[in-house]
């Protein structure tokens, strides 16, 4: 009979890493280590007794454990041996979902969520929020791809009281934009006879805390994540990410490798955004790859395999939930696109900048940062010429960040710019100064949006005499400016600019016109931002009017096609042609970054028929 050894032949932990796992190999089985590595596409080997291999490609791949010599000696750490065990369970549960002749025994009806919440609910329920909520009460993990203004805060937080009152969850952490602070904490307070003791996350967070909210800046500084996953893991937790679209590139992306690292020390995890796909297939793969890791995710992957997202979307419904614009009852949203023409020093100034940029871009279709600066530059240059000499301030988004536009002395680009100062203002902006007056006049508070923030501080000088309340990345007291324009009778236009203010806030009780200066081509964040102030809650008889303003001729124009390609796109999957119509803006008469391939390309178009 064989000798039994004595301790663990194979230990098997987290690494420094929550990432990673670390197997560690008994004295005499580092040979045996070896040939375990090589079943791993991510292992390696950190000396001859030790490896490290990603944690979704070990819960991929457990059954390449099952070669070891000794498995009965193999030791694993606790936590690290539940998430094992959950991702087979996992595996067995998409499949099971993905099944269509699969019986539903064990799904929560609707009828059910109220006495599910108990006495301690205390806030109302749509009908189509009790759906989701019993939908996702029914998956072991889900995602709510709800639109934007549809509650999925409440229901968030549903399944989650649902879960801590019936399956032993005992916290939340919440991971969103900066933004949602304040619709999570209202929530809170509103939804629960005992609200819980809820969080922002600091150095010096309560750790008695049952919540914690935080950013998705703050998880990209050092050490925020391991942190994180140590208190996620301490007890049964639930990871709940708000407007969960941030993390779309997955592990190539910063947000999403903080997300993906956190995903795996908690016992359930929530997903929440109304925009899963702004870009196409990868999106969602990577989305429910921090849903359902290991087997689960390879699932997913096999869905979507065939590259049509529409018949993937189909194959997925069962995985995820989603209330429709249609479903809200909504009045409807006029939008239209204002067509402005560029005055003869503006016009001059464009061309010439795009005569400089379409040599430097011939033979750098592959190089995204350099043709990302380029199209910040030219939208810039569609707006007022006159951003260029001073480019962006470190408050912009990074994707936005650029200096000054430097022009070599004795061009005509550089006669133009030296000019363009004592030339009229930027049509865009009578644009919207002529808006903002006729609204002003009728008591309707006006909400602007452009991308650039020395775009935004102009405007406000511009726009002084209706007391315009300012938020951006630099604003030290948001709420103080939100505050101002929703009650202060004087403020009638809040400036701001999507990237900041887009997701998480809701205005659609004090403003129903807005007005866009600018769009770049992030359909994601177009959807979400027209949203702040077309949401759940308002009356039958609201008008809701949203302007586009684009330069003749321009960037503008292509920013316009591409959007309207994106959200077509995404109505398709959704199959909600409440998007796909947004895409289709009237055509209206004047009356005063994040790039992908195809918009590159064009964007590489544009540049070539301006120079043809």
């Amino acid at each position: 009979m064989a000798e039994l050894p004595l301790g663990p032949t194979l230990e098997i932990g987290f690494a420094d890493v929550v990432t990673r796992a670390r197997l560690r190999a008994g004295t005499g089985y580092e040979s045996e280590l070896r040939r375990l590595a090589l079943r791993f596409n991510s292992s390696v080997q950190r000396s001859p007794g030790t490896m490290e291999v990603e944690i979704d490609d070990l819960l991929t791949n457990l059954v390449a454990l099952a070669t070891w010599p000794e498995p009965n000696s193999v030791a694993w750490d606790s936590q690290l041996a539940v998430l094992a065990k959950d991702s087979a369970l996992d595996a067995q549960a998409v499949a099971k979902r993905l099944d269509p002749a699969a019986d539903t025994d064990g799904e929560v009806d609707p009828q059910q969520v109220y006495d599910l919440l108990g006495p301690g609910w205390i806030a109302g329920l749509t009908a189509f929020q009790r759906r989701d909520i019993a939908k996702l009460l029914s998956l072991r993990h889900g995602a709510n791809f709800s639109v934007p203004g549809a509650g999925k805060t409440r229901v968030g937080l549903a399944v989650f009281h649902a879960l801590r009152r019936n399956k032993g969850i005992e916290r939340l952490l919440i991971v969103g934009p900066k933004s949602c602070y304040e619709s999570w904490q209202y929530e809170n307070q509103q939804c629960l006879a005992d609200p819980l003791n809820m969080s922002v996350f600091a150095r010096d967070a309560d750790p008695a805390a049952e919540s914690l909210i935080v950013n998705y800046e703050r998880l990209r500084q050092e050490g925020y994540v391991n942190e994180l996953g140590q208190w996620l893991a301490a007890r049964p937790s639930m990871l709940l990410l708000d407007e969960a679209h941030r993390m779309k590139r997955g592990a190539d992306g910063t947000d999403g490798a903080a997300c993906l690292a956190l995903g795996p020390r908690s016992r359930h995890r929530l997903i929440l955004t109304g925009t899963p796909a702004p870009n196409g297939v990868k999106d969602l793969e990577n989305l429910f790859g921090f849903v359902w890791p290991g087997h689960g995710r390879q699932k997913v992957i096999q869905a979507v395999a065939g590259g049509d997202l529409v018949k993937a979307s189909q194959v997925l419904r069962p995985l995820f939930t989603r209330t429709t614009k249609g479903e809200l009852s909504l009045p409807p949203v006029a939008t239209s696109l204002r067509t402005v023409p560029m005055p003869p020093i503006h016009r001059e100034a464009y061309e010439a900048l795009i005569g400089r940029f379409s040599a430097r871009a011939a033979g750098a279709e592959g190089d995204f940062l350099a043709l990302g600066k380029i199209s910040v530059y030219m939208l810039m240059a569609a707006t007022s010429p006159a951003l260029l000499a001073v480019g962006t301030t470190r408050h912009e988004p990074l994707a936005y960040q650029v200096p000054p536009l430097p022009v070599p002395e004795g061009t005509p680009l550089f006669d133009l710019m030296r000019d363009l100062p004592s030339y009229e203002m930027s049509p865009k902006y009578r644009e919207v100064l002529a808006i903002v007056a006729e609204n002003a006049a009728c008591g309707r508070k006006t909400l602007v949006w452009s991308t650039f923030i020395r775009s935004l501080n102009t405007l406000r000088g511009i726009l002084g005499e209706f007391s315009p309340a300012m938020v951006h990345g630099g604003t030290e007291d948001r709420e103080a400016e939100i505050d101002r324009f929703r009650n202060d009778p004087d403020c009638m236009v809040l400036l701001s600019n999507p990237a900041t203010l887009g997701e998480g806030i809701s205005l659609h009780h004090h403003c129903h016109d807005a007005v866009y200066v600018d769009r770049d081509f992030a359909a994601g964040r177009f959807l979400q931002s027209l949203d702040r102030i077309h949401r759940l809650g308002l009356p039958p008889e609201t008008e809701t009017r949203v302007t586009v303003l684009a330069s003749e001729g321009t960037i503008d124009e292509v920013v316009a096609q591409r959007l309207n390609d994106k959200l077509h796109f995404m109505g398709s999957i959704l199959d909600d042609p409440s998007v796909r119509q947004l895409g289709d803006l009237d055509e209206e008469p004047a009356a005063g970054g994040n790039l992908d391939q195809r918009d590159l390309q064009a964007l590489m178009g544009h540049l070539r028929a301006r120079t043809a």
